[in-house]
């Protein structure tokens, strides 16, 4: 029994391979549910009968929130006295609870004794994220320089950056040398990243870093838009905030306000750092600079570099 949790889900979906292989099990004798719309007593009835083929099964429970403090009144209300009869007497299959949560909660009965029963483990970011990234290019020889650029380029989400590392390698086929100019021309640049490099560096007050990644993004796109994509990333970093407080998954936050959860994980890391009052202060001074531009008050150039040195 394995409960999984974090925030790397493309860790968490690699132990999952890991445990798949080591335990030689097939496709065919691997079930998924939904802890959000199904029963526990259901996931452990099929956890105690035998696969339709004799084999072990493997049996993945998605967004397993009981094993946090999350409060929703849209999620069905679960006995876990019946998991705790389970964790006593286990059968023969394997269970896999994961949960894309930074925390578990501790007070817990069911959390307590799955960490004597069970194995847990923690998959949230780590700060080595460059080993991460020579591991994926596996044989192929980058140095560190090339690494960081390739992190600065992409970003920092495991799963995007193990994409674009499959693309250099599929490319570089037997040549296991990886430049400065594979990393160029091989990897799409994620203008998100440098978004929210900005806005890291807008909201800390860091003027001469702000300033800097201002220039980069000028150099891809106009002023106005800078401004209307600006105050559409403090939006998004303030209501993700605020609904990941009040308990909702990212998940659930990437689908009620309909952006991708790699935006969202990015949103909650910064929002993470910032007062809910600095957010809101940056988004009215961006829409007061947008009126004054379109009334002719100040250039629109002048105006974006004032809004950043003057914070």
């Amino acid at each position: 029994m394995y409960l999984l949790y974090g925030l790397e889900e493309f860790l968490i979906n690699q132990e999952i391979d890991k445990i798949k292989n080591n335990n030689n099990i097939d496709d065919i004798d691997i079930v998924r549910y939904d802890l959000e719309n199904t029963k526990i007593e259901n996931i452990i009835e099929d956890a105690s009968s035998i696969s339709l083929f004799g084999n072990k099964k493997l049996i993945i429970v998605d967004n397993s929130y009981i094993f946090t403090g999350t409060i929703n009144k849209k999620l069905i209300e679960q006995n876990t006295d019946i998991l705790t009869s389970y964790l006593n007497n286990p059968s023969n299959n394997i269970i896999i609870f994961k949960i894309l949560k930074e925390k578990l909660d501790e007070r817990k009965k069911i959390v307590k004794l799955f960490k004597e029963k069970g194995i847990v483990k923690d998959f949230n970011r780590t700060n080595n994220i460059n080993k991460y990234v020579v591991d994926m290019f596996d044989n192929y020889k980058i140095d560190n320089n090339n690494v960081n650029l390739l992190i600065d380029r992409v970003g920092n989400n495991l799963e995007i950056l193990n994409q674009e590392i499959e693309k250099i390698k599929q490319y570089k086929d037997t040549d296991l040398n990886v430049t400065n100019d594979d990393i160029i021309n091989l990897t799409s640049k994620n203008i998100d990243t440098d978004f929210f490099t900005l806005i890291e560096n807008i909201v800390s007050k860091n003027k001469e870093k702000a300033l800097e990644s201002y220039f980069e993004i000028i150099k891809e796109e106009e002023p106005i838009k800078i401004i209307v994509v600006l105050s559409n990333k403090f939006r998004l970093i303030y209501q993700a905030k605020n609904l990941y407080k009040k308990g909702y998954s990212e998940k659930d936050i990437s689908s009620m306000l309909d952006a991708h959860p790699y935006v969202i994980k990015k949103c909650l890391e910064t929002g993470r750092n910032y007062s809910d009052k600095t957010l809101l202060e940056c988004l009215l001074k961006l829409a007061n600079l947008d009126i004054d531009i379109k009334n002719g008050k100040i250039d629109k150039n002048i105006g974006l570099e004032l809004f950043i040195m003057t914070l």
